[in-house]
C-alpha cells in the first residue's frame, strides 16, 4: 500500500551490499542520488531474467517505515511495474515487507513499509528490493532513486531488536513443543520436561483442555460440549467475522391492491440517483433517462410499510430541477434535505445560455426545493459536469465533489453520448488505434475537486486534474487525476474520501486512492498497475475489473467498502462487457473479496432469473442501509443488444456470513465423522450404527452435497484396514488422527489463542 512519510521521521542512510546484475554505465550506487533529469543515474539490470535484486545495507539498525521511489522526468519503458520489498536483520532471512508497483509516470511514490508483532515494529539492517516487471515487458529493471525513511536512534530500536530477538526464540520453542506433543506418548517425558523447565505456555489453557478430551480422553461427546461452549462464550467471533459473505438477494415487489394513479412506482430508467435516510429508513429518487427523455419526477420508497410515494411529478415546475440524467445527490440528515448537482444534455441543446451549473436543494419536511446556485462556476464551484460523484461531510457540513465531464457548448468528438443513462462514453482515435493526439484530446476537460461548505454556502476549489491538493503539504504528493464514471465515498470515522476506478479519455481505470479532507493528503492503496485481475476468489490477486458506472457504498461500522459491478473493459478483447459481480473491500485487512459473480449471458436464462436475482446492468443505482445492512437496487441500463431499453426493477440484497450455530454444526460434524472414521477400524457394525443416527442427524439432507458426502461415508465401512494413505507419515493411529482433528478445529480460534499454526518439520529444508 501506498502511504504517505511520518514528518517526524529521518532519511536513512545506506550502502549498496549487493546486486543480481548491472550495466555498465548503470552502477546501482546511482540509485542514491535524485537526478530525475539525468538518464544515466539510475541501476539497469543486464537482463530482465530473475532473479534480479538489490539488496541495501542501512548503516545503523533502523525501524524502516517507508520507501519513496523516484524516477526519471519522462515515463520509461524500463520503469517497476511490479517488485517486491523484503526487509531482516541479516541477509539470508527477510521477511516480506512490501508488494506494489509504479505508475509510469515522473511523480516520485512512496510506500509504507512498517512490520508490526505485538506492538513492536521489526527492525532491519537490510532491504532487499526485487523488481518483478517492467512497463516494457520486454526490457531491463531500472530504479532511479531509493529513499529509506524512519527511525535509527539506538535508544528506540534497542527495544525492538529485543523483543524480536525474544520473540523468536519463543516461538522457536513453542514449535518444539508442538512437534513433541504430536509425535504422541513415546515423547510425553520430553514434552513435559521442556515445559517444565522453560515456563512457556503453548497455548492458551482452554486450548489445552480441549486437547487433553480430545486427543489423550478420545472424549467425543465432551468434545462436543467444548466447541458449544466456546462459541456461546464468542471465543470464535474472530473466525466468523473474517469468512467471506453470502450473499442473498430478494426482488422487491409491490402489491397490486395497493397501488393506485397517486401510489404508483417508479418507472422504467437509467442514469437516475438515489440516497438514503437511515433515520426515517426512507429511500429518495430523482430524474434520469427512460430511453428517449430526460425525467423530472421525485420518489420516496419508506422501507418498513414497502411503499412507494410519488412527491413530485415535474420538479421543474414546483421551482426545482429541470429534467435531468447523469447528475449527482446526497442527504444531509442533520439539515433534513438534499443536494443535486450536475445533469447531461446532447450535443444539440448546449449553448452557452443553458450550461449553466444549477445547485439545488429539497427540504425535506417542507416538501420545498430551492435553488442555491444558478451556476456553481461562477462562484469558485464547478463547471456543468455529468458523471461526477458528490459526498457529504455530516460533521463539518461540507460537500465534496469530484471528477466529471465537463460540457461545452461546441464537443469534438462526434460520437459522445452520456455515460450514465444511455451508454458509454467513447473517443475516436487514429488509424492504427492509438489516442488522439493531446490537443485533440483537449476536447474532454474533466472535472477537478470541490468542496461546499453548507452553513455560509462558499465553494472552494482543492484542486484542478492532474493537479496536487493545494494545503497537502505532502512530500511528493501524488496527482488527483480525474475521471468519470467513478465510486468516490466518504468514511467518517477515517476523515477520508476513497475514489475508485472510472475513465479518463480512453483508459480504463481501476486504480483506489483515499483523499484526507482535513490535511489534503493523498493514501494511494492501489495504482492501478495490473493487467486485469484474476477472476478466481482468491482475495489476495482479486480485485474489481478495470471499469466504470460501478456502483458503490460504504459501512463505517464494519469499516467495509462494497462495490457492484457496472460496464467493465475487456483488455485483452478489447471490448465491454456488463456482468454481475459484488465485491468487498476490506479497510482492516486491505483486502478485496469476490462474493458473487454470475457471467450467464442470453436472454432466455434472465427470463428465468428475473426473480431470483437482477440481471447485468448499468448506468443503476444502488443505496445501503447501515442500521438493517441492506443494499437496494433500482433500475439501469441492460445493456446490447436492446439500446433504447430500461429497467424498473427494485432489489434488496443482504450479504450474510455464517452464524455461530452453523459453525457449531460444522464442528460437531467434523468431530463425528472422525469418531465415525475410528469405529470403522475397529467395529463396523457399531460404525454402521453410528451412522445411522449420529452421523445421519447432523447432516442436512436438504442440500444435495451434504448428502452425496453422507453417502460416500458409508463406503469406509467397506475400505481395509490396512490400507493407508500414501501421503501420510509413518505414524497414523488413532492418537496422531486425533491431534490432525485438534489442529482442525484449533484452526476456528484467534491466533493468540492457539498453538503455531506452522509445524516444525515442514520448516525443514530437503
Amino acid at each position: 500500500m501506498a502511504g504517505v512519510s511520518n514528518q517526524n521521521e529521518r532519511v536513512l542512510d545506506y550502502s549498496v551490499h549487493s546486486f543480481s546484475s548491472c550495466l555498465s554505465n548503470y552502477a546501482p550506487e546511482k540509485i542514491q542520488e535524485n537526478k530525475p533529469s539525468d538518464q544515466l543515474s539510475r541501476w539497469s539490470s543486464d537482463t530482465n531474467s530473475p532473479p534480479q535484486f538489490l539488496v541495501l545495507k542501512l548503516n545503523r539498525c533502523s525501524i524502516v517505515r517507508s520507501v519513496t521511489f523516484g524516477k526519471y522526468e519522462k515515463t520509461h519503458v524500463c520503469n517497476l511495474k511490479k517488485f517486491k520489498v523484503y526487509g531482516g536483520m541479516n541477509e539470508a532471512n527477510m521477511v516480506e515487507l512490501l508488494e506494489g508497483g509504479l505508475l509510469n509516470d515522473s511523480v516520485p511514490e512512496t510506500f509504507s513499509l512498517a512490520h508490526e508483532k505485538e506492538g513492536f515494529e521489526m527492525p532491519c539492517r537490510f532491504i532487499k528490493i526485487v523488481p518483478l516487471l517492467s512497463w516494457g515487458p520486454s526490457f531491463n529493471f531500472s530504479i532511479w532513486f531509493v529513499e529509506l525513511r524512519g527511525e535509527d536512534d539506538p535508544s528506540l530500536v534497542k527495544k525492538s531488536v529485543q523483543f524480536f530477538h525474544e520473540f523468536k526464540e519463543r516461538e522457536a520453542i513453542r514449535l518444539c513443543l508442538k512437534h513433541f506433543r504430536q509425535r504422541g506418548p513415546k515423547f510425553a517425558g520430553v514434552y513435559d520436561a521442556l515445559k517444565a523447565s522453560i515456563g512457556i505456555d503453548l497455548e492458551d489453557q482452554r486450548l489445552t483442555v480441549l486437547h487433553n478430551t480430545l486427543v489423550l480422553d478420545a472424549d467425543y461427546t465432551a468434545t462436543e460440549e467444548f466447541m458449544a461452549n466456546a462459541v456461546q462464550e464468542g471465543l470464535l467471533d474472530n473466525f466468523l467475522l473474517g469468512q467471506d459473505y453470502t450473499p442473498q438477494w430478494k426482488r422487491i415487489m409491490i402489491d397490486p391492491t395497493v397501488i393506485s394513479d397517486d401510489a404508483n412506482q417508479p418507472g422504467m430508467r437509467g442514469g437516475h440517483q438515489m440516497c438514503i435516510d437511515p433515520v426515517t429508513e426512507t429511500i429518495y429518487l430523482f430524474g434520469g433517462w427512460d430511453g428517449t427523455q430526460d425525467l423530472s419526477d421525485l420518489w420516496q420508497y419508506h422501507i418498513p410499510s414497502c411503499s412507494w410515494k410519488k412527491l413530485s411529478a415535474n420538479t421543474e415546475a414546483e421551482g426545482g430541477p429541470s429534467a435531468r440524467s447523469c447528475h449527482k445527490m446526497c442527504l444531509d440528515m442533520e439539515g433534513r434535505q438534499i443536494f443535486t448537482l450536475g445533469r447531461y444534455l446532447d450535443n444539440q441543446y448546449r449553448s452557452s445560455d443553458n450550461l449553466k451549473s444549477d445547485f439545488y436543494v429539497y427540504q425535506i419536511e417542507a416538501g420545498r426545493w430551492t435553488l442555491i446556485n444558478e451556476d456553481t462556476s461562477g462562484v469558485g464551484g464547478p463547471q456543468l459536469i455529468f458523471d461526477h460523484q458528490i459526498c457529504l461531510d455530516s460533521e463539518k457540513r461540507t460537500i465534496y465533489v469530484f471528477g466529471g465531464r465537463i460540457l461545452t457548448a461546441v464537443q469534438g468528438s462526434h460520437d459522445e453520448t452520456r455515460l450514465g443513462a444511455s451508454a458509454s462514453i467513447t473517443y475516436s482515435t487514429n488509424a492504427s488505434g492509438n489516442a488522439l493526439s493531446t490537443a485533440a484530446e483537449m476536447d474532454t476537460v474533466l472535472s477537478g475537486m470541490y468542496s461546499f461548505h453548507i452553513p455560509s454556502g462558499t465553494w472552494q476549489k482543492i484542486c484542478d486534474d492532474l493537479g496536487v491538493p493545494i494545503k497537502s503539504g505532502q512530500k511528493n504528493s501524488p496527482i488527483i487525476r480525474a475521471r468519470v464514471g467513478h465510486s468516490m465515498l466518504f468514511h467518517p470515522g477515517l476523515r477520508e474520501l476513497f475514489v475508485f476506478a472510472g475513465q479518463r479519455r480512453r483508459e480504463y481505470l481501476n486504480d483506489f486512492f483515499a483523499f484526507n479532507v482535513d490535511t489534503h493528503q493523498v493514501r494511494v492503496i492501489w495504482n492501478g498497475d495490473s493487467n486485469v485481475p484474476s477472476k478466481g476468489k482468491d482475495t489476495h490477486v482479486s480485485i474489481p475489473a478495470t471499469g466504470y458506472t460501478q456502483r458503490a457504498t460504504i459501512d463505517p461500522d464494519l469499516d467495509e467498502i462494497y462495490v457492484l459491478s457496472g460496464l467493465s473493459k475487456d483488455k485483452e478483447r478489447r471490448d465491454e462487457n456488463v456482468q454481475n459481480s459484488f465485491w468487498v473491500y476490506s479497510l482492516k485487512r486491505n483486502r478485496w473479496s469476490c462474493i458473487y459473480r454470475n457471467e450467464n449471458t442470453g436472454d432466455q436464462y434472465w427470463s428465468m432469473m428475473q426473480n431470483l436475482e437482477p440481471c447485468p446492468r448499468f448506468a443503476h443505482q444502488l443505496v445501503y442501509s447501515v442500521s438493517n445492512k441492506v443494499h437496494y437496487l433500482f433500475g439501469g441500463n441492460p445493456g446490447k443488444p436492446r439500446p433504447k431499453l430500461r429497467l424498473d426493477d427494485f432489489w434488496q440484497l443482504k450479504l450474510c456470513k455464517p452464524t455461530k450455530q452453523q459453525l457449531l454444526t460444522k464442528c460437531r460434524l467434523m468431530i463425528r465423522k472422525h469418531r465415525f472414521r475410528e469405529l470403522t477400524a475397529t467395529n463396523k457394525m457399531e460404525a454402521l450404527l453410528y451412522l445411522q443416527t449420529a452421523l445421519h442427524d447432523i447432516i442436512d439432507h436438504s442440500d444435495s452435497e451434504s448428502t452425496r458426502e453422507f453417502q460416500k461415508l458409508a463406503s469406509e465401512l467397506f475400505r481395509d484396514p490396512s490400507e493407508k494413505d500414501v501421503e501420510s507419515g509413518p505414524e497414523v493411529g488413532p492418537y496422531h488422527g486425533r491431534s490432525e482433528l485438534f489442529d482442525d478445529l484449533s484452526a476456528f480460534f484467534s491466533n493468540e489463542l492457539t498453538q503455531p499454526r506452522l509445524n516444525l518439520i515442514d520448516l525443514l529444508p530437503l
